[in-house]
């Protein structure tokens, strides 16, 4: 019976009851989409620069990442790839060779980062060939070059001209050779589309005279959330062969980064939740100014003052549900659609990023935990809220309220 009395009493006056719900669901909205916005953003940001290049975890010869240079290249033999593959939380491995090369064409001439892979499995764990724009993805064995789409603008090439490197090899000499350009790449993070050319690793290897070596193997885990633990369980079955680092090792800077960036963004929820409360309160307020006599009738004509104070929370549970729930109906094609046309910087901000190698996209992530996260969160503030129309009442002048 309280509960029937409640849901009337809700759409006795349609208008208040819409506007507090307009209140709860807007908070929901703003909070989904803002948290959303957040976990996309640094989303995008890990896969541009972890899953478009580095990897989760790499595996290095000894000593190879305090001195990056091709004498530090790690052996690469059967049994040590066919352990690696066999680890569980494997997915896949692909071996490559990189080093620093002057590239040139006619009179341009620019320090790149050549890197030699197989085709195949690098395709497997960075999809590489989704990013080829113009000309064709090489086989295993061939002998183009695949440039980025910056350096190739810089230079002033496009596929079918002829690319001079130019570097040292391992043992010292000189390493050069003259390749035609099969690809061009484009890569979403601004500092890899400046420096990258692939080539066949086979042909890396013969150029800078490394044998079989490599100087890192690309290892991609099963479960992305869990590329610690599986660098844990590489580093144990290598027995001290190998160096085995996450991204999170590899680039700190950008570990600090989003460090930073969840810390503040603890503080903005903080007074986002502040501002919401002040919202759902002040709707709160204003149904208490009207009800002020009815209440003082109730109490007077014999109501307890306990059920009447039930029955003002059950009302406000249920405006709270009721717009926590508009407030998910709403915000579900808002970040749908944001993550399929994210927001994208431009002018000063856009450089800002491209200049620290991040790109100025700003998706939202369709998660449920998001929803639900926010969306409790939103409920719990209205519900404590509520508290405070049962305290009024428990405390109300009968006399003053009927006269009101």
């Amino acid at each position: 019976m309280l509960f029937t009395l409640a849901w009337r009493n809700l759409w006795r006056n349609k208008n208040r009851t819409l506007i507090t719900m307009a209140s709860i669901s807007s908070a929901v909205l703003l909070s989904v989409t803002l948290v959303s916005l957040q976990r996309g953003i640094f989303d995008n940001l890990i896969r541009n620069v972890v899953s478009f290049y580095t990897g989760y975890v790499q595996i290095h010869g000894k000593g190879y990442w305090k001195d990056q240079t091709l004498e530090n290249c790690l052996p690469l033999s059967d049994s040590l790839l066919q352990s690696v593959l066999h680890t569980p939380g494997v997915a896949g491995v692909a071996p490559r060779l990189e080093a620093f090369s002057l590239a040139s064409f006619d009179e341009k001439t620019k320090g790149c980062m050549v890197v030699g892979i197989d085709p195949e499995t690098e395709n497997e764990i960075t999809r590489l060939k989704d990013k080829l724009i113009a000309g064709e993805y090489p086989e295993k064995g061939g002998q183009g070059l695949m440039v980025a789409e910056e350096l190739a603008k810089t230079m002033g090439v496009y596929t079918g001209d002829t690319l001079v490197l130019l570097g040292q090899s391992m043992y010292g000499s000189t390493a050069a050779g003259k390749f035609a350009i099969t690809g061009i790449l484009r890569f979403g993070a601004p500092d890899l589309n400046q420096r990258l050319v692939y080539m066949d690793i086979s042909a890396a290897r013969a150029m800078y005279d490394t044998g079989e070596g490599v100087t890192s193997l690309i290892v991609r885990p099963t479960d992305e959330t869990r590329f610690r633990a599986l660098a844990a369980t590489l580093l144990a079955s290598l027995s001290g062969e190998a160096d085995v680092m996450t991204w999170e090792d590899k680039m700190p800077d950008i570990v600090q980064h989003i460090e930073t960036d969840t810390a503040s963004m603890y503080i903005i929820s903080g007074v986002l939740y502040l501002l919401i409360s002040f919202g759902i309160f002040s709707t709160l307020l204003m149904m208490l100014a009207e009800r002020r006599r009815e209440f003082g009738m109730l109490v007077a004509l014999g109501m307890k003052r306990g059920l009447l104070a039930r029955l003002a929370v059950m009302e406000s549970v249920m405006v709270a549900f009721l717009g926590a729930l508009a407030g998910i109906l709403i915000s579900f094609p808002v970040v749908w659609y944001l993550e399929k046309h994210p927001v994208k910087a431009w002018g000063a901000l856009r450089e800002t990023f491209e200049r620290f190698g991040f790109e100025a996209v700003f998706p939202t992530v369709l998660q449920s935990d998001i929803f639900i996260s926010q969306t409790a969160i939103v409920l719990v503030l209205a519900l404590i809220l509520a508290g405070y129309p049962a305290w009024h009442i428990m405390r109300l002048n009968t006399v003053q309220a009927i006269r009101s």
